[in-house]
């Protein structure tokens, strides 16, 4: 028996570096926190899977013809995935809290401020060129399918880190946002009683809110166009109420789908070699400061329209100006009630939250925007 023949099995092991290794334990770990924590499960588990085949030499799956690399040119280099998972989105959204109170926009505004303070600071490191520092700035958006659409048009090298730094820590809102919201508020701010009063939106308005928003929008920052109209064609699904099929479509199987695929492809641009660097733990250090800026953002304006009302808003529903929705508006109803158990902030919550979801799109394409006038 030629014994070289049987050697050519081995040729996968001698190809295995200590990066891919790492990597390797990496996805494990990923899927360990979508099985056991439950941290984003739906996207950190084939996120981890896909980091796991992406580090396994010779296998062909990530190179020219293999089938993830074919997925990544299907849906991330023509940026489709991101924008599928925006019409799922849009018809899971319910704008009717932001519609009822119109001024929670401002709280969803705010929300965005860690976007641009962490662009300018990952500038001033010297470590990174003007386009990575918007595709890291762009985790401040607290929305995976934004930080995948910016940094895949913008250093889609860094596609890796930014999106499992972006879902991680929108994973992480209920351990990382009440510490800031305890810190940035008194007591007296924090038991402030907001009294709910069901205004009702006519079903002409909910219809006209998305069209709207996207003729709008795309005629002053025609970059966030595609991002806009796929979110709020999401949308206007949902609200027609005569495509019940298409919304049940959009809400579960294009969302499933996308969502199953985008993870996998995202994972496979975790390879050892390209992505254990030091860059890559300053991103993670970076996205964390975009998230706690964003909050604080949001926090600021609150407590500025608590003093404008009189001391009747409270402040922590600034907290929820960010994009994990209904996530952060949960979290706030949750830490209100730790202070005051009769008092209810979901609904004022949800109408920033909402707002953060709009206001994130959008301040994507503003940076998308930015980047195309500086270059």
């Amino acid at each position: 028996m030629d014994l070289s023949k049987l050697l050519v099995l081995l040729d996968a092991f001698k190809e295995l570096h200590w990066q891919n290794l790492i990597m390797i334990a990496v996805g494990g770990v990923l899927i360990a926190l979508a099985v056991i924590k439950e941290y984003e499960p739906n996207l950190l588990l084939p996120i981890g899977f896909g980091a796991i085949l992406a580090n396994l030499p010779l296998t062909g799956a990530t190179e020219a013809g293999g089938w993830l690399k074919t997925l990544f040119d299907a849906g991330i280099a023509t940026e489709l995935f991101p924008l599928f998972v925006f019409i799922a989105i849009g018809a899971m959204t319910d704008f009717g809290p932001l519609l009822e109170n119109p001024k929670m926009a401002l709280l969803g505004a705010a929300g965005q401020f860690g976007i641009f303070i962490t662009l300018l600071l990952a500038l001033a490191t010297g470590m990174f060129t003007l386009n990575e520092a918007a595709s890291i700035g762009i985790i401040g958006a607290i929305d995976g399918p934004t930080a995948i659409y910016v940094s895949s048009k913008l250093a889609p090298h860094l596609l890796g880190p930014i999106t499992v730094c972006a879902y991680s820590y929108m994973s992480l809102v209920p351990i990382i946002q009440p510490p800031v919201m305890r810190f940035m508020t008194s007591k007296a701010e924090k038991i402030v009683h907001m009294p709910y009063t069901i205004k009702e939106v006519s079903r002409a308005v909910r219809i006209l809110f998305p069209i709207t928003v996207t003729v709008i929008v795309s005629l002053i920052a025609p970059k966030a166009s595609p991002l806009i109209a796929s979110l709020m064609f999401g949308n206007l699904i949902r609200e027609s109420g005569v495509v019940d099929r298409l919304n049940n479509a959009a809400q579960n199987e294009l969302a499933n789908l996308t969502t199953l695929f985008l993870g996998l492809v995202i994972g496979s641009t975790m390879e050892g070699v390209n992505f254990i660097k030091p860059t890559t733990l300053l991103i993670l250090a970076l996205g964390l400061f975009a998230f706690v800026m964003d909050t604080v953002g949001g926090l600021l304006l609150g407590k500025i329209m608590y003093v404008l009302s009189g001391k009747k808003f409270n402040p922590l529903i600034g907290a929820a100006g960010i994009s994990a929705f209904p996530m952060s508006a949960r979290i706030v109803q949750r830490f209100g009630q730790e202070y005051d158990t009769s008092n209810f902030l979901l609904m004022h919550a949800m109408g920033a939250n909402a707002a953060g979801q709009l206001g994130s799109v959008i301040a994507g394409g503003v940076v998308l925007a930015i980047i195309a006038g500086v270059m």
